[in-house]
Formats: structure tokens, sequence, C-alpha cells
């Protein structure tokens, strides 16, 4: 029943007749990737430096100085319902010509139950006609950065992004879209990064089974299929500043903070019919450049509390750890998947080998 119940959460907005474009498409891009990130709660947007930057900023690539990168990382949502991994590999250009990279993600939920033809056209249920299907999210993301004109102090990072999306037999969807990011390392130590994601829209492209979807009991259709249709992303602006302090010879601190704008009318604090805005923050503490350890604050949005029936400002807290060692660096964080203080915690591993430290 859960699966039933998340994967029509995570499908509504393709079987609606609502507007082609929508508060929340192709959200699973918007999760991150790495569990430094998501410990930090997204406050990385002006600091992250590695394979992991496309998902947050793809000017972040640039810190990738030598030999090549990989990454891989695992997390399962719900009790393992749904299950999120993502793959990526990043190579400096020769001649200082900028750094390259290519990342996949998928988010899906499995063995979903379809019950769509349980009752004959006779009005007779028939329990063999029981069968199983994925809902899943795919996106392979294709991402440069470089120094503009040589400047060393501006990084800039586009992502190039192809989306498919499937929901078992029932419906498929294309898309494509770009993302631009830039950071900016000042004198005084501060660093700026903005990333626009979706920058000229992404557009999806869905085509609707409708044959596997409809079904006629006693002459009457259920599970009407809407027309193929388009789907467009809109804009999201991410801010963030940080600065690295050296409190000692071992220790190191590293926040950030920084905003979220949704050019849309959502549940966050602030919100208006032209945008919304969410602020963030987040802090990583290093000891040695060997152990991490980092927490987090994002998603602040106001909700109605079921029992006082009063609104109340809700948040995402996070936290994880880090070790490194040489070229490879193994991260955890865990993050409350749920809002309003629910028990939904979502544990994420990630795994970075990076060649130019491996080698030394």
């Amino acid at each position: 029943m859960r699966k039933l119940f998340f994967a029509a959460l995570v499908t509504s907005g393709v079987f609606s007749e609502a507007q082609i474009v929508r508060k929340y498409s192709n959200e699973f891009l918007n999760i991150g990737a790495g569990a430094r990130g998501l410990a930090m709660g997204g406050a990385v947007i002006s600091n992250q430096n590695d394979v992991y930057s496309p998902m947050w900023n793809p000017a972040g690539l640039i810190g990738v100085d030598r030999d090549w990168q990989g990454a891989a990382m695992h997390a399962e949502y719900f009790e393992s319902i749904a299950k999120y991994d993502y793959i990526a590999y990043a190579k400096p250009l020769d001649n200082k010509g900028g750094v390259f990279a290519i990342s996949i993600v998928r988010l899906g939920v499995d063995n979903i139950l379809n019950t769509t033809q349980l009752i004959d056209p006779e009005g007779n249920i028939d329990y063999d006609k029981i069968t199983s299907f994925s809902q899943s999210d795919y996106a392979a993301l294709l991402s440069y950065a470089f120094h503009p004109g040589g400047n060393q102090k501006i990084d800039v990072g586009v992502n190039a992004k192809l989306v498919y999306r499937n929901v078992g037999k029932f419906a498929s969807g294309y898309g494509f879209g770009f993302d631009l990011g830039a950071v900016y390392h000042s004198d005084n130590g501060w660093n700026y990064g903005a990333v626009m994601k979706d920058i000229t829209t992404t557009v999806n492209f869905w085509t609707i089974n409708q044959k596997e979807l409809s079904a006629v009991v006693n002459g009457e259709e259920f599970n009407p299929a809407p027309k193929d249709k388009m789907e467009l992303t809109m804009p999201k602006l991410n801010l963030g500043m940080s600065r690295n302090f050296e409190i000692n010879r071992d220790l190191e601190l590293m926040p950030e903070a920084g905003i979220n704008v949704d050019f849309a009318k959502t549940a966050a604090v602030i919100s208006t019919d032209f945008a919304s805005i969410t602020p963030y923050a987040g802090a990583e503490l290093k000891f040695q450049d060997m152990i991490f350890v980092r927490v987090g604050l994002n998603r602040f949005q106001t909700i109605t509390d079921i029992e006082n029936l009063k609104r109340k400002v809700s948040f995402q807290p996070s936290a994880g750890i880090g070790i490194k060692y040489h070229g490879l660096t193994l991260d955890y964080a865990i993050t409350n998947s749920g809002i309003g203080g629910s028990n939904f915690y979502s544990n994420f591993f990630s795994l970075k080998l990076d060649m130019g430290d491996f080698r030394n």
C-alpha cells in the first residue's frame, strides 16, 4: 500500500490535467548528490569543488585540477520503498581547457502493484491479472566548467541535461534543459556562488499509453488517460556565500548560508505569486583534512498543525560525517525526508575517488 501511495505522489503530475507549467517538475534533480552536500543541507553552492558539483553548482567542477575523479552514491527513502543512485566521472581537459564531467542519476520505485486489470469488463475480480511495474526517473548530465578569460577569481559552469521518465507501460517522457552556475572568489576569502537551474526551462514530452492505463467495467471507463502533452520545468535560483576559517593548525570551519528561489508560489516561508524564497545554512568542521563533521538546515516552509490547526514553520535538519584517506573519501549523511518533525529519516552513503591525490 505504501508503494502505491508513494507512486501516486511521484506520478500525480503525469496523469493530472493541470497546466503544462508545474511547480514541482523533475524534482528528483533537486535532491542533490554526495553525502557531504546533503549533510550540510545543500549549503555547498559556493564551496563544492569536486565531481559532485554538477548536482549543486557546475562551476565547482573547476576544483578537479589533476588526473580524474569518480563518484558513486546510493540512498533509500521511506523504508527502502524508493531508491536513489548517482554515478559520475570528471576530468580536466588538456591545455587548461576547463573540466568535463558526466553524471547519471536514477530515482525509482520498483515492484508497484498494477491493479488496473483486476476487475474484468463484467465486474468479476481476477487476482491473476495483478502484475507489477516500476516508476523510474533518469537523467544524464554533461557538464563543463572553466575560468572565463583566464580569470582565476571566477569559475563558470554549465550542465546540459537529458531526462527520461518512465511509469511502467503507462507513460514515458523525455526532456532536455540547461543549468548555469558561477562562483566568485573574493580577495578577503569569501566565496559567492550562484546557480540557475533549468535556465531556459526544461521541456518534457510525455506519451501516455491509453490502452494500458484505461479499464472498462460494466461499460464504464475507469482511469481515463489524458492526452499526450508537454511539461515545462521552471527555473530555480540558488545563491550562497561561504568562507573557510582556520581555527588552529588542525581544525578548519567552513560555513555557508544562502537562499533558494522558486519562481512559483509554494509553501516556502516567503512566498508570492512571482517567487518563493527559502533560506538554508550549513557548516563543515574539518580535522587535518581527514575527518569531517557536518550539519545543515534547509526546506523552511509553513505548514498547518493537524492537532490545533495553527500555522507553523517546519524545516529539514541534516547531519553527517566523512573520512578521507589519500584519494579515497567516504561520506555519510542522515536527513529528515518528511516535514513537521516526522520520523522519515533517510541515510545516504557516497564514495569519491580522486586519482590526483591517490597517486601522490
